[in-house]
């Protein structure tokens, strides 16, 4: 078992690897470098191995794969995860995983948008991006995690071993923010420097179609891990439409004492119908929630031992 395992998915960063690597290696001597190569056509993995790295090779294209393929391959006291691109200082590197040893943190986040992101950073629209997702992961889960999209970041065995990997592209980081928070893990800020990559390096990251998945799956995980609260705001939705629908027709009925707009009421009764199923779903998911949290205690437990086993 490694006391700190240092993990680096890939696709084609021949530019930077050996920089990344060498870099790694001085800041954390103790650490093995582990680089996945993730399908690279220029290289990689060869220039990886040759710095001082294990290499290892996901064939399933995306990054969500790969860290899938990590988390469950390697056992380590301390995960520190980064880029392949050298956007991301090695000497944050002890500071976060000092915390993790140390049992202060289960995640330890490299908060770039504290710092250089906003100078550093090119590309607006990624800028822009950034605090869109930070201020809807935070406003909706009450959470306080400083920079969500960080591809820096440190973890514990514990998060590792228990967390359930079901992004396969850039949203992953946006998985793990939330799954920390849900399940009232340990997280950490940790202030990093950030650099914009080097010439000739290009991000894999597209602004717009990689953007929509991430707010995609922020919508999906909320209705996921927030269920009375995604149903219970639709319910409300529909039952204030058919109210505002039904007011006309109950003056005119107290004024008449006819209904003249019956394909009005029909319509009010449906979506007070569906409001009325939108609700109890709500309630029966959140029930299945809590379930799934309290299993989820017992799998902590089991990891906590599986850890003490694998401990010299």
């Amino acid at each position: 078992m490694d006391t700190i395992a240092v993990l680096i998915p890939c696709y084609n960063e021949s530019r930077t690897i050996e920089k990344v690597v060498a870099d790694w290696k001085q800041a954390l001597p103790e650490a093995v470098i582990y680089v996945y190569d993730n399908n690279s056509t220029d290289s990689t993995d060869e220039l990886a191995r040759k710095a001082g790295a294990v290499v290892r090779y996901e064939y399933q294209q995306g990054k969500g794969s790969v860290v899938r393929r990590m988390f469950r391959e390697i056992d380590a006291r301390c995960y520190i995860m980064i880029d392949g691109d050298d956007t991301y200082p090695a000497q944050a590197g002890r500071a976060m995983a000092d915390l993790v040893l140390s049992g202060q943190a289960d995640m330890v986040v490299g908060d770039r948008l504290s710092s250089t992101y906003f100078s550093e950073n090119k590309r607006p629209f990624h800028n822009f991006g950034n605090t869109i997702v930070r201020g809807c992961i935070n406003h909706l889960f009450g959470s306080d995690i400083q920079d969500i999209m960080t591809g820096c970041r440190a973890f514990s065995y514990l998060f590792v071993k228990t967390f359930p990997v079901l992004s396969r592209g850039f949203e992953i980081e946006t998985e793990m923010s939330i799954h920390a928070v849900d399940k009232n893990m340990a997280i950490k800020n940790v202030v990093i420097e950030y650099r914009d990559r080097p010439e000739g390096s290009t991000s894999k990251l597209n602004t717009f179609t990689d953007g929509a998945r991430v707010l995609r799956t922020i919508l999906r995980l909320y209705k996921d891990y927030r269920p009375m609260r995604f149903f219970g705001a639709a319910a409300a939705v529909l039952t204030l439409l058919s109210a505002v629908f039904f007011f006309p027709v109950l003056l005119e009925y107290l004024e008449t004492g006819l209904v003249l707009r019956f394909p009005t009421l029909i319509v009010c009764g449906f979506c007070v119908m569906a409001a009325l199923l939108s609700l109890f779903a709500g309630m029966i998911l959140q029930t299945l929630i809590t379930r799934n949290r309290q299993d989820f205690e017992y799998r902590l437990i089991q990891a906590q031992k599986n850890l003490r086993e694998l401990l010299p």
